[in-house]
C-alpha cells in the first residue's frame, strides 16, 4: 500500500469516526436539547387576556390602589370554522351583550363583505373581473373598490341587529388567527351567565382585572393611569415579551414603575383541533410600596379643602383656586404626602397633584437661602455683614425695595425679616461695583449664570430627578438687564415647580445635600423585597458649613419670630422661608395673562434640632393686586399651622 493510500484511508476512517461519534452524541446526549428546540419552534402558546398587577401600598402597607376581577366574554377560534359560522356566533353573541362602542362604517363594510358576498361580487365590473384574471389588478385592489363602492344607503339598510353584530365579528378577526380575542369586558352577572350557558362554540369566558382605588381621588393623578398598548408604543413592548392585548401603565407612577407591577399572564397550548389548554397560572404583579403615609395624606387634604374655602371668604381672592403641598423627609427626600387641590365653586373639587411636578410658578423670596449664598460663596458678604435696608434706584427703572423699611440687618436678620435690600446689593456687588442712586449695572449674562448655578446646586432651576415620567423643567429667563438680574436674587424671575422647592428645603434642613424626591419606599413580592430605595444624594451644595449654618439659623428666626412667625405652633422649634411674588392671571381665559396678581409661597421644616418633616406650600394668585385694596390671606400660614400640629401630635 502506497503512502498516498494509507493517507486517504486514515482519513476516510477518521471521518466516519466523527460522524459516528456525532450522531451518537446528537441521538442520546443530546437528544432533549434538539427536542425542546423543536417544540419551541412548532408549538404555539397564547396567552390569557390580563393577569392582576401589583398593589400600590402606602409605607404601612395599606392598599392604595388594588385590582378588581371583572367577568370578560372572549373568543378563540376553532380551526375549520366558516365565515357563516362566525357571523352566527357574533349574531348570538350580540343577543346577550350590550356594547357601549362606537360602530364606524369601516366595521359596518367588513360585515357587509362577509354577510352578502353575492351582492359584493356586484360591485365589480366583468373587466375588473377580466383583469383580476389576467393578473393585472390583485384580490386586495378588488376588496379596496368594494369597500369604496359600499354607499350611506346600502349601510342604512342593515338593521340594527346587524349592525351590533358587525362590531362583534369585527373584534372576531383582529389579530392572529389562534389568538384570544377580548369581545366585552366587565359584563354583568346575569349577561355572563347567558351567554356561557348557550355553549357557543370558541366563546369563553375568563377574569380579568382593573385597578381600584379604596380612597377615591386621592392622590389620583400621581398613582397614573393603565390602558391599552398604543401605537406609538407598540413596538417597545412587544420587543420586550408583551402581548398586544395587555394593559400596561400609561401615566405617572403606574408607567414608571411598569415593569414591577405587571402581572404575568395565563399561558395555554394551542392544541392540534386549535381548543386551548392552560400551562401556567397566572401570576400578579410586584406591589409598589410607597413613602406616603396615607394618614398624613388624607389630614393633608382635608386641611387644603378647609382653608382653601375659607380663603375664597376673604377679600381679593377672586381669583385664588388652588393651592399645592408636599411634606417630605428631609433626610431622604420620601415623600410622606403631597396634595393639589382646586376649587371649582359649588363644594366641586379637582385633583390637581400632578402639577406640583409639571407647573412651575415664580415663588418670591423662598429662594433667599440660594441667593444669599451668592454672596457668601463670592466673598461679597461674610458672616455679621451688616446693611441698613433701603431702596435701590437703578437707571430707568423704578425703586425696588423691602416690603417695609428694616432698619440695620445682618445676614441672619436679612433672612428673618426678608430684606431685599440685602439681597440687590450682593447682586449689585457681584458685578464689582457699590451701589449709587440710578446707577448703571452693566449686568451680564455672566453674573445670571452666577445665581443660576448657585440656585441649582440648591435643587432650584433643574429637574428634581422624582421618580415620575413627564417632570418639567420650570421657566429660565432669557432676557439679561439690570433690575432682572436684582429680580432674580429675590425669586422674581425664574420659575420653579412645588417638587423643586421641596428639594432646596430639605437640603437647608439637612444642612447640605439634595436628594431626589422619591415616591418608592420598597418593592415587594409577597415578603420578599425586590428593589429597596437607597435614595439617592444627587450633590452636596458646595457652601462652607459655618455659612450654611447661618443660613439655617436666619430661617429659625423667620418662623420664631419674623415673618414666618405662625406658620407652626409655639411649641414646635421649627425654621422656615416665605415667599411673596408678582405674577400674572388669564382672567377671561383667552390665553393671555392679563390681571396683576399676587402668589404666596412657604418652605419650612421641624424639628429644628433634628429634622423629621419638611413642608412646601404654594397658593397661586391668592390676592387681586389690581385692587386699591393690599389685603393678601394668610392661607398658608393657615395649612402650615395646622398639617404641622398634626405632624407633631401624631
Amino acid at each position: 500500500m502506497t503512502k498516498r493510500n494509507i493517507f486517504l484511508y486514515l482519513f476516510v476512517s477518521l471521518f466516519f469516526i466523527v460522524v459516528v461519534f456525532r450522531l451518537t452524541q446528537l441521538m442520546f446526549v443530546d437528544k432533549d436539547h434538539y427536542e425542546k428546540l423543536l417544540k419551541e419552534k412548532t408549538e404555539i402558546y397564547i396567552y390569557g387576556a390580563s393577569a392582576p398587577r401589583g398593589k400600590i401600598l402606602d409605607s404601612k402597607g395599606r392598599v392604595i390602589v388594588d385590582n378588581i376581577g371583572v367577568k370578560t366574554i372572549s373568543y378563540h377560534k376553532l380551526d375549520d370554522v366558516t365565515t357563516s359560522e362566525e357571523l352566527e356566533i357574533a349574531r348570538k353573541l350580540a343577543k346577550n351583550l350590550q356594547l357601549e362602542e362606537e360602530i364606524s362604517d369601516v366595521i359596518l363594510k367588513e360585515y357587509y363583505l362577509a354577510k352578502y358576498t353575492d351582492e359584493a361580487k356586484k360591485l365589480i365590473t366583468d373587466e375588473e373581473y377580466q383583469m383580476l384574471e389576467e393578473r393585472k389588478i390583485t384580490l386586495e385592489e378588488i376588496k379596496k373598490f368594494k369597500l369604496e363602492r359600499i354607499t350611506d344607503n346600502i349601510l342604512n339598510s342593515l338593521t340594527e341587529e346587524e349592525k351590533e353584530t358587525s362590531l362583534i365579528y369585527y373584534k372576531m378577526q383582529l389579530g392572529y388567527s389562534y389568538e384570544n380575542k377580548v369581545i366585552a369586558s366587565n359584563v354583568s352577572d346575569k349577561d355572563y351567565a347567558n351567554t356561557l350557558e348557550e355553549n357557543i362554540p370558541g366563546v369563553f369566558g375568563e377574569i380579568t382585572w382593573q385597578r381600584a382605588y379604596p380612597y377615591g381621588d386621592t392622590l389620583k393623578s400621581i398613582l397614573g393611569s393603565v390602558g391599552k398598548i398604543t401605537k406609538e408604543t407598540k413596538e417597545y413592548y412587544l420587543s420586550n415579551d408583551y402581548n398586544i392585548n395587555d394593559l400596561v401603565g400609561t401615566s405617572y407612577l403606574e408607567q414608571q414603575y411598569e415593569e414591577y407591577l405587571k402581572g404575568e399572564n395565563a399561558k395555554y397550548i394551542v392544541q392540534s383541533d386549535n381548543s386551548l389548554k392552560l400551562v401556567e397560572e397566572a401570576k400578579r404583579g410586584n406591589d409598589l410600596v410607597l413613602n406616603i403615609d396615607i394618614d398624613v395624606q388624607l389630614e393633608l387634604e382635608k386641611v387644603l379643602e378647609e382653608k382653601i374655602l375659607k380663603a375664597k371668604q376673604e377679600k381679593n381672592t377672586e381669583y385664588f383656586k388652588e393651592t399645592y403641598a408636599v411634606i417630605s423627609d428631609p433626610n431622604t427626600g420620601g415623600i410622606i404626602a403631597m396634595a393639589g387641590k382646586r376649587y371649582l365653586g359649588n363644594n366641586s373639587w379637582q385633583e390637581v397633584t400632578s402639577n406640583i411636578i409639571n407647573t412651575s410658578y415664580t415663588v418670591g423670596s423662598v429662594v433667599k437661602a440660594a441667593s444669599i449664598s451668592v454672596g457668601y460663596k463670592n466673598n461679597i458678604i461674610d458672616i455679621g455683614t451688616k446693611m441698613k435696608d433701603a431702596c435701590v434706584k437703578l437707571y430707568l427703572t423704578p425703586e425696588k425695595c423691602s416690603y417695609k423699611p428694616l432698619g440695620v440687618v445682618d445676614d441672619v436678620n436679612a433672612l428673618k425679616e426678608s430684606s431685599n435690600y440685602y439681597q440687590f446689593l450682593i447682586a449689585i456687588g457681584l458685578t464689582n461695583q457699590k451701589y449709587k442712586y440710578n446707577m448703571k449695572l452693566n449686568a451680564t449674562s455672566d453674573h445670571f449664570k452666577i445665581y443660576r448655578d448657585t440656585f441649582k446646586e440648591f435643587g432650584l432651576g433643574t429637574l428634581s430627578g422624582i421618580d415620575l415620567p413627564n417632570e418639567e423643567l420650570g421657566i429660565t429667563g432669557k432676557t439679561v438687564a439690570d433690575d432682572l438680574l436684582l429680580n432674580l436674587s429675590i425669586g422674581q424671575y425664574d420659575t420653579y415647580t412645588p417638587i423643586q422647592l421641596s428639594s432646596y428645603i430639605n437640603a437647608v434642613a439637612n444642612s447640605g445635600t439634595v436628594y431626589a424626591p422619591s415616591l418608592m419606599k420598597e418593592i415587594k413580592n409577597d415578603d420578599k423585597i425586590v428593589l429597596k430605595n437607597n435614595y439617592l444624594a444627587k450633590n452636596t451644595i458646595n457652601l462652607k458649613d459655618k455659612y450654611m449654618e447661618r443660613i439655617r439659623t436666619g430661617f429659625n428666626l423667620v418662623t420664631t419670630k419674623g415673618t414666618g412667625r405662625g406658620y407652626f405652633s409655639s411649641n414646635i422649634n421649627s425654621a422656615g422661608k416665605t415667599g411673596t411674588s408678582e405674577t400674572f392671571y388669564d382672567s377671561n381665559l383667552d390665553g393671555k395673562a392679563d390681571t396683576k396678581t399676587i402668589t404666596t409661597s412657604f418652605v419650612g421644616f421641624f424639628p429644628y434640632e433634628n429634622p423629621m418633616y419638611s413642608i412646601v406650600l404654594i397658593s397661586p394668585n391668592i390676592s387681586n393686586y389690581s385692587t386699591d385694596d393690599e389685603y393678601i390671606s394668610r392661607v398658608n400660614r393657615h395649612i402650615s399651622k395646622s398639617i404641622t400640629d398634626f405632624l407633631f401630635e401624631n
